[in-house]
């Protein structure tokens, strides 16, 4: 069975023992570990390059604003010397909500993340070679960038049928290069209580859907009367209504829940969908990251 990879964030006082999960990993022979900009995922990337010698690992994602470009750029070719080309930098623009609370201002994402492709490209310049540079997407004109300027693509959330269409807005070359990256973030729950795991995958992206570029993507890939009602109850100031509003059908094509056979299968649809990584966020419904990590090694081992 082809293995996935997985989400990996280190929060504070459990940042040894999250550096020996992805060793964990490694050892259990996933497919990669992929960090969040939370909890310093870079500085998780480091010590993963570190730590282990053969598993590729990356950012998934930084966020551009946060940082100098050609500060990025030295720590994205350290990491790419040190791991003998294991990892991949996962670049994107994040959210405008985070974005605010950080005092940093949201501009034209796709002016700005190319912007930022060609001031890290200029930094490293004197810094050694850069990894492979992913972007992450969600809508055609992110895809067509990523292709144009860089060496992959990953989405988040995605929707499992419309990851077709989604692949097609690449040229024919990158789809057909194994070097190019297409990886999903797949929020992930396993549990023979399906109803108990399909609540917190409600839970997990509860604030996802009150994102308007991600309700953009939703009624894009089929999903209008449940984004519609979503944007009506917000608007109305009833958030607590949202859980309710997230269907079945949604639920299922964008995320993973259910027993271990069923995920399985679920990683399979996903490779067969044309995503070379699917990297699973995992949750649970009885504890924190490690339960849930518990248990995805318990269905891949």
């Amino acid at each position: 069975m082809k293995m996935p990879a997985l989400s990996l964030a280190a929060m504070p006082g459990r940042r040894s023992a999250t550096v020996d999960l992805a060793c964990e990993m490694e050892r259990r022979g996933f497919a990669g570990v992929y960090c969040p900009s939370f909890g310093d995922g870079l500085g998780l990337c480091e010590a993963i390059a570190l730590r282990t010698k053969q598993i590729r690992f990356g950012t998934a994602i930084v966020n551009i604003y946060t940082r100098h470009p050609h500060d990025y750029a030295s720590s994205a070719a350290f990491l790419h010397e040190v791991s003998g080309g294991r990892f991949a930098f996962g670049i994107g623009i994040s959210h405008a909500p985070v974005n605010t609370r950080l005092g940093v201002q949201t501009g034209r994402p796709l002016a700005d993340v190319r912007r930022f492709v060609e001031q890290l490209r200029e930094g490293a310049q004197r810094l050694g070679a850069l990894p492979p540079v992913v972007f992450a997407t969600l809508r055609r004109k992110m895809v067509e960038l990523s292709a144009e300027l860089g060496q992959g693509a990953v989405w988040a959330n995605a929707s499992l049928s419309h990851m077709p269409r989604s692949l097609s807005y690449l040229p024919a070359a990158q789809r057909a290069d194994e070097n190019f990256f297409l990886g999903n973030m797949i929020p992930t729950c396993i549990s023979n209580d399906r109803g108990a795991a399909a609540e917190v995958m409600r839970k997990v992206l509860s604030g996802y859907v009150t994102l308007p570029n991600y309700q953009a993507y939703w009624i894009e890939a089929g999903y209008e009367e449940e984004m519609r009602a979503i944007q009506a109850a917000l608007k109305a100031g009833k958030r607590d209504e949202i859980p309710r509003l997230m269907s079945d059908r949604w639920l299922r094509d964008v995320t993973l829940f259910g027993t271990l056979a069923e995920v399985r299968e679920g990683v399979e649809a996903w490779f067969a969908a044309g995503i070379r990584t699917p990297i699973l966020v995992a949750s649970s419904t009885s504890g924190g990251q490690f339960k849930a990590l518990e248990e995805l090694f318990a269905a891949f081992q």
